[in-house]
């Protein structure tokens, strides 16, 4: 694990390389975690915005997971949370080890206009892009349904795939074998400009 917070002190940029972004408060650390079956890999706390640095997990065979830093709620100072709202897109837009991108939120809301610039600037970057409704298990079938259909709507408007929105639960490890599917199809099959 490398935590750096500048880009500039990023690995190389070569391999292929899954970033993982979300608001401080939707349980990303959480879905890393169930993702790679490994708790405390990446870092949960109660308190929102633990995350505060560009975090790497090296998978091997030139493959990273990248923990983005949380955004929205985050209680940090003026200065950071400028330095995130340049650095993110950047990272976004010019790394050409990013082969997709993971937005995760709270299924028990409709997506934020913060959350929606990553649907943009991944569109701008051409990134590929899933979304996750995490905590989908503390609403009802019908209520998940309703909410996957929402977020599809908002991404569809700012020119997205709806499909890209999924239903997911850290909690329950719903969703956890189609997401690592995805993503080894983004580790196998996404081409990597030099």
């Amino acid at each position: 694990m490398l935590s750096v917070d500048e880009l500039r002190d990023l690995p190389r940029d070569e391999g292929r390389e899954i970033a993982f972004v979300g608001r401080s408060n939707v349980g990303k650390s959480s879905v890393i975690n169930a993702l790679c079956d490994q708790q405390g890999l990446a870092r949960t706390s109660r308190t929102p915005g633990r995350t505060q640095q560009f975090v790497l997990f090296d998978l091997g065979d030139d493959r990273r997971l990248m923990d983005l830093p949380g955004f929205g709620y985050a209680a940090v100072d003026k200065a950071t949370r400028a330095h995130w709202r340049t650095a993110m897109p950047r990272y976004l837009e010019t790394r050409a080890a990013l082969a997709g991108l993971v937005l995760i939120a709270d299924s028990r809301h409709p997506l934020k206009e913060d959350e929606l610039e990553f649907v943009s600037w991944t569109l701008a970057a051409d990134v590929p892009l899933v979304v996750l409704l995490n905590k989908a298990d503390k609403l009802g079938r019908q209520a998940v349904a309703l909410a996957v259909r929402a977020a599809a709507q908002q991404v569809a408007a700012r020119g997205g795939d709806a499909t890209a929105v999924r239903p997911f639960s850290a909690t329950a490890r719903s969703g956890v074998p189609e997401l690592r599917a995805q993503l080894h199809a983004w580790f196998d099959t996404t081409a990597v400009q030099d």
